[in-house]
């Protein structure tokens, strides 16, 4: 464990001859007080230190061991102020050095130790930069409350880290912002750098998800040179950098109807010198102005970005048409689902990651990014069905909007991550297309 500055906390330890090393270290061990995460040492006039639990021994103890553990050794206790980590603490896994810090320093409280509170302490959390977000499932036990603010700095010290939030739940308020509170630390300003592009926003106001990567990296290889495209809910510019940064869109129109996201994208968009190909839309994304501009429209909303339809209706091209990128959270529960035209009956759903899905070519293919119908060779039967029920909605509402035929052609299924058990957020790249006027 660290203090601020980088220098170690000190350690307690109880000091005795070398002779009567093994015999402390037996009846610590014993007593479940020795420090495992520390090296036993050797002192300057040739003592032996080792380290124990808590910021005392009690007297008990100490007596304990010079009249039956090791009749006729001296024992004393001294503060290590230097701790050199064990062989084995410098093998733990962050979670487990948690586990032992917070311990350590839980029981130096005079606080029992129980199974609820190991049951308690965060698994897994994200890091950015020097500050690090845990999720709402942990700290949740009553006795943690009597333990703040300290508790925090323990925490912050094990792992490595300045600055400690917790995440509460998403506010169902459109804008997905996060109910997020600091615990330690006095700005609340993270960065974070995907794939060569720099993102800065203030955590406790927007979202970042770190399981978007897969398509961050996918949009990120499309062929847009040249292109305009509408991001229609771009946040801190998810989407919208890897679209201008990486693919090469000539210009972006960004939507976005959170403030607190606003900000960050208009800051983002300054740190990668892309500022002078975006204009950011503020508000409500339904009332847009904007048509007949996009070469390529984004629709990154989930569990669903249909109020979004309409819209990414209109503003794509009237002449030439373009490619819409529809996320969807879509349920494929097992033994529910049925298999779609062409598939054999035997054929089995296939459960893959991102990085395995396989596209084949296939006969009579619209033309697409890559010049050909991709689908995906792992595509469940449920992904399949909704995308076949989105393309004739979208068909329907072209026709809608611009008011003549448009014909519509599935190129690709993209699996992004599963969100849930049994639900999953995909992506569907829909070629759309204004049928050519006959006579």
């Amino acid at each position: 464990m660290e203090k601020e500055g980088g220098k170690p906390a000190a350690v307690v330890a109880v000091v005795t001859e070398p002779r009567f090393t093994q015999r402390y270290r037996e009846y610590l061990e014993k007593q479940k007080l020795l420090d495992r995460q520390h090296r036993v040492e050797k002192m300057p006039d040739g003592t032996v230190a080792l380290p124990v639990l808590g910021e005392a021994l009690p007297e008990q103890h100490l007596r304990e061991l010079t009249n039956r553990a090791a009749p006729g050794s001296t024992c004393v206790l001294t503060q290590l102020l230097d701790p050199v980590p064990s062989r084995k603490a410098r093998g733990f896994s962050p979670a487990q050095r948690l586990c032992l810090e917070v311990r350590r320093w839980v029981e130096g409280c005079g606080v029992t130790w129980s199974a609820e509170l190991e049951a308690d302490l965060p698994r897994s959390w994200q890091r950015h930069g020097d500050l690090l977000l845990l999720s709402e499932d942990c700290f949740q036990a009553k006795q943690w409350r009597n333990l703040e603010p300290e508790l925090w700095e323990t925490v912050a010290l094990a792992l490595g880290v300045q600055r400690l939030a917790k995440r509460g739940r998403v506010s169902p308020d459109g804008a997905r912002t996060p109910a997020v509170s600091l615990l330690l630390g006095d700005s609340v300003w993270v960065e974070h750098v995907d794939n060569g592009i720099r993102y800065k926003f203030d955590v406790t106001q927007c979202m970042f998800s770190f399981g978007n990567i897969t398509e961050k990296l996918r949009v990120a290889s499309l062929p847009c040179a040249g292109e305009v495209l509408v991001d229609l809910y771009a946040g801190i510019g998810y989407f919208t950098l890897p679209f201008l940064v990486h693919a090469g869109a000539a210009f972006v129109h960004a939507c976005e109807w959170n403030p607190h996201a606003v900000v960050a994208l208009r800051n983002n968009l300054e740190l990668n010198g892309v500022v002078d190909r975006c204009q950011i839309h503020f508000g409500d994304n339904r009332k847009l102005k904007l048509s007949n501009v996009a070469d390529r429209v984004n629709l990154g909303l989930i569990p669903s970005s249909e109020e979004g339809w309409p819209i990414a209706c209109q503003v794509l091209r009237r002449d030439a048409g373009g490619i819409l990128h529809i996320h969807q959270n879509v349920e494929s529960f097992p033994g529910k689902t049925l298999q779609p035209p062409g598939n054999s009956d035997t054929e089995k759903e296939h459960w893959l990651s991102p990085q395995l899905i396989i596209t084949n070519q296939l006969e009579n293919g619209a033309t697409s990014d890559s010049g050909r119908k991709m689908l995906s060779a792992a595509t469940k039967p449920a992904w399949q069905r909704w995308a076949e029920s989105a393309e004739t909605r979208i068909a329907t509402l072209l026709q809608r909007v611009h008011g003549k035929p448009w014909k519509t052609q599935i190129l690709h299924i993209q699996p992004v991550k599963s969100y849930a058990p049994h639900v999953d957020h995909i992506v569907l790249d829909l070629d759309c297309r204004p049928c050519p006027l006959v006579g």
